[in-house]
């Protein structure tokens, strides 16, 4: 039994965060929402918007250009804290233990009929436009058209060796009823499409939007798969994570699931063999990876491919009349950052525990190490026979996290969560010639950074031509035994009151000035 809600915190809405719509209304409650009846389009102010107030509350746009039957939801989950509050983790520390506790125990899914199913309460087969259902977003001026970049995947039973799987997958209805299914290397679709490849058979599957937030965020938990491997229940870790089953109900035109209680979904199949440019711009050069298209999450523009293609059999939905709502995802923000490293570090977290047990304390991957780039750890060493683990950590946690480049070890001592915090444990605590490792030289990874993209030279940038250069580790922690040698200052700032020396406008005068690392430093007394 799962204990991932266990210590949830009091007040915990596992019956309201087991949909949208329910979420949504106990965010208003909670003075945690912003609603708007303005206009709002799609085409640049959307993401524009949720940009500019990256980090903020959710927001919901009641009013959208030329979609009188849609409204859009962002930044909804781009503060940690309201994440933490919606599904009752105490603190970022228990939230990752508390997730690790749910990939252990998922709770599997239940099927519901048709009728019983919100999605499915208006069905259309063989749209002629899927873009009449959803909402497209661009995010820059760069972009040439706008993209679908909150498709969440669901595919199961047989094509998924029996087990569930959930994943973004960037798509673009350039052709009504087909769009573009951009799949990255190496994870969970691709291993689908590779083992189904040759069989030259379409893959049925659905694609849904407007999902319980716990499918979200096991939505952006790819990568993962020493923890999460193909077969593996991933609808049951997000039953654990919001204390409740997933509903699941059958899809209407395709053999395939789908999320009962999504606002809207998608039915058809992928052809891996039927592949198309994503762009008209791409697809008038003949070249892959060469123009702009939709940002990537390593903080770059990403490129247009050819890719393969999804054919849409039906679309089913919640009744117009309610305005079902469409999360319209921007890459690069705190919302998908949020999304795409709540799982994955829990996932390191776990996989380091079941390496050795009780030495990794914490796992964080702040915004700037840009999701799948890395992770920093927090270690405690209770005897010597454990020093060394931290860097058989580190091995692993870049060998299995693909595209990962960079893993920090840090002692117990050190708030991993406070970069000023880490920076200063680089400087002071590792040794160039001993605590850089490079396990992964001339390995497999993603090529998303622009150095690894100059490894093409003239042909195209793609992932059979682009080269991995590998991931750095990095020992900055406390050698066992040395301790009293690295033993930091403690100042006695809880023994003094300084409202015993100075007024309310002084103290608070003085306060303002403080900031980052100076703010932690004082409060903790170091």
């Amino acid at each position: 039994m799962s204990t991932a809600r266990k210590y949830a915190a009091p007040g915990a809405p596992t019956d309201k965060v087991r949909d949208l719509r329910g979420t949504l209304e106990w965010l208003e409650a909670e003075g945690d929402l912003a609603i708007t009846d303005t206009e709002v389009n799609p085409d640049l102010e959307i993401i524009a918007l949720q940009k500019k107030f990256d980090g903020g509350c959710p927001m919901l746009f009641n009013n959208v250009k030329d979609k009188p039957n849609n409204r859009v939801v962002t930044n909804l989950l781009s503060d940690q804290n309201v994440i933490n509050k919606m599904f009752g983790w105490p603190n970022n520390s228990t939230r990752t233990r508390m997730t690790a506790d749910a990939l252990r125990h998922p709770l599997p899914p239940v099927l519901i009929n048709s009728d019983q199913a919100p999605v499915q309460e208006v069905v259309i087969e063989n749209p002629k436009d899927v873009n009449d259902y959803i909402v497209p977003v661009r995010h820059t001026e760069f972009e040439p058209e706008l993209t679908v970049g909150s498709a969440i995947r669901c595919v199961s039973g047989k094509y998924f060796e029996n087990g569930t799987d959930l994943g973004y997958n960037r798509m673009n209805f350039r052709w009504g009823n087909v769009g573009t299914f951009q799949i990255s290397p190496g994870s969970h679709m691709w291993q689908v499409v590779s083992r189904y490849y040759k069989e030259e058979k379409p893959i049925p599957i659905t694609i849904c939007f407007g999902v319980p937030p716990a499918c979200t965020m096991m939505a952006g938990a790819g990568f993962d798969y020493v923890i999460l491997p193909s077969g593996c229940d991933e609808i049951g870790v997000a039953g654990a994570l919001q204390g409740a089953p997933i509903r699941l109900v059958e899809a209407r035109t395709v053999d395939a699931l789908t999320l009962a209680d999504a606002e809207v979904v998608l039915e058809g199949y992928v052809n891996p063999r039927d592949r198309r440019f994503e762009t008209a711009e791409s697809e008038e050069s003949g070249l892959q990876g060469r123009h702009h298209f939709h940002p990537e999450w390593s903080g770059y523009m990403g490129k247009a491919y050819k890719a393969p293609t999804f054919h849409c059999t039906a679309v089913t939905t919640r009744d117009p009349k309610t305005k079902p709502i469409i999360f319209a995802l921007g890459v690069h923000t705190m919302d998908e950052h949020n999304i795409d490293t709540t799982v994955r570090e829990a996932a390191i977290f776990e996989l380091c525990e079941r390496m050795q047990p009780g030495i990794v304390q914490d796992v964080n991957i702040p915004y700037c190490m840009t999701d799948w780039g890395g992770a920093i750890i927090q270690v405690r060493k209770q005897n010597k026979i454990e020093e060394g683990w931290q860097r058989n950590f580190l091995s692993a946690i870049l060998s299995t996290s693909q595209g990962a480049r960079l893993a920090i070890a840090c002692s117990e001592d050190t708030d991993i969560y406070d970069m000023d915090e880490v920076m200063w444990c680089l400087t002071t605590r590792v040794n160039p010639h001993t605590d850089i490792l490079n396990p992964l030289p001339g390995g497999r990874g993603q090529t998303f950074m622009p150095a690894e993209r100059m490894t093409a030279g003239d042909r195209e940038w793609t992932a059979s031509n682009t080269r991995f250069e590998g991931g750095m580790g990095i020992d900055a922690t406390v050698p066992y035994g040395y301790e009293e040698d690295f033993l930091r200052p403690q100042y006695p700032v809880d023994k003094v009151k300084p409202e015993n020396w100075f007024g309310k406008t002084d103290i608070k005068n003085m306060q303002s000035r403080m900031h980052g690392w100076m703010h932690s430093l004082a409060k903790h007394g170091r």
